[in-house]
């Protein structure tokens, strides 16, 4: 299982938790970006870098992208990709995108879309706070420790023969 980061837009805070939990985990955590970001020597940090262009870091992912790994986007047609290729998708404020929730936020970003082509001002999502934080950390805590212990739990195992 690797965590792969939609990095062009993803907060610092969050990209900081990301580096600590691949450190303390050993998972490969790789961030995806258009533009070069700073991340530290770590065997278990990369970054590839793509060229500009709208989506391209999103195709790049998805073509990487094995079943059971996760990525970590606020864009939901991203993570509806990846859910259909049997990843799993964490947003920056701790919601684990599924098969049941994607359709609805799917349509919702549909409509605010057309909204703003006919020129009506949604506003943007508010600012990252202490409380969404603190749910992405703990949802990726949750998810990372449910990975490791059943990694630990096939290693462990006898052989079937």
């Amino acid at each position: 299982m690797k965590v792969w980061v939609d990095a062009d837009a993803c907060p610092v805070v969050i990209k900081d938790i990301l580096f600590k939990a691949a450190e303390r985990t050993g998972v490969r955590t790789t961030f995806v970006a258009n533009q070069p970001i700073q991340i530290p020597a770590s065997s278990c940090l990369a970054f590839i870098r793509v060229a500009k262009g709208a989506d391209v870091a999103d195709r790049e992912i998805v073509k990487r992208l094995d079943a059971g790994d996760l990525v970590i986007t606020a864009d939901i047609p991203l993570a509806a990709d990846v859910i259909e290729k049997g990843g799993h998708a964490l947003n920056p404020r701790g919601e684990m995108y599924t098969t049941d929730t994607i359709r609805s936020r799917l349509s919702m970003r549909d409509f605010m879309d057309s909204l703003r082509a006919d020129g009506i001002d949604t506003g943007g999502p508010p600012a990252l706070n202490k409380g969404d934080r603190q749910a992405f950390a703990n949802q990726l805590d949750t998810f990372l420790s449910d990975y490791t212990t059943k990694s630990k739990r096939r290693k462990s195992s006898p052989p079937p023969w």
